[in-house]
């Protein structure tokens, strides 16, 4: 995906639940508290730190919406 597309696409669904593949295979599930034309962070509601993980877009292989497997 170019990554204006990608930005729009995590835009629409900030706030909601994600779960992010990275090419490296790593994995990341969080909720979008921002979003820039770089990277995407994401942080976990149910904790009190506030945590942030940030992914950059090109490390992104898929993106799913939904609830943590």
């Amino acid at each position: 995906m170019e990554r204006q597309h990608t930005e729009n696409l995590l835009r629409r669904h900030k706030g909601k639940l994600l779960n992010i593949k990275s090419r490296s295979g790593g994995e990341y599930s969080g909720y979008v508290v921002e979003v820039t034309n770089d990277y995407v962070s994401l942080s976990d509601q149910k904790t009190e730190d506030k945590a942030q993980t940030f992914v950059l877009f090109d490390a992104i292989e898929s993106v799913t919406i939904g609830e943590a497997p």
